[in-house]
């Protein structure tokens, strides 16, 4: 009985401690940002500069991600962070796509 009661302990400190290093709308967000990336690199809207400089800008939201879940815990802070990186990650994607650079025919 013992030894049921102390696996199902451990069971849910477990789970309370993967659920409080979730980050599920950042890991979609960040999922999406590197498809909208590769489609704009294979469109043509992106130059190999670009797509560099956007590469390097999510390779430092992953590590910022990576910090922010290295104690167990996300707080509410680090999640504002995050999702204020992704916001800038999104509005440079967006004006490297638009900037009517004049493309090779």
């Amino acid at each position: 009985m013992k030894q049921v009661f102390s696996i199902a302990i451990l069971l849910m400190l477990t789970l309370a401690v993967q659920a409080q290093t979730q980050t599920k709308r950042a890991d979609t967000r960040q999922r999406a940002q590197r498809v909208r990336i590769a489609e704009g690199r294979q469109d043509g809207d992106l130059t190999n500069q670009e797509t560099a400089a956007l590469n390097k800008q999510q390779r430092h939201i992953r590590r910022t991600e990576r910090r922010a879940k290295a104690d167990g815990v996300v707080t509410p802070r680090e999640k504002m962070k995050l999702e204020r990186k992704q916001d800038r990650a999104n509005r440079n994607i967006r004006r490297a796509k638009n900037n009517q650079v004049e493309k090779p025919q």
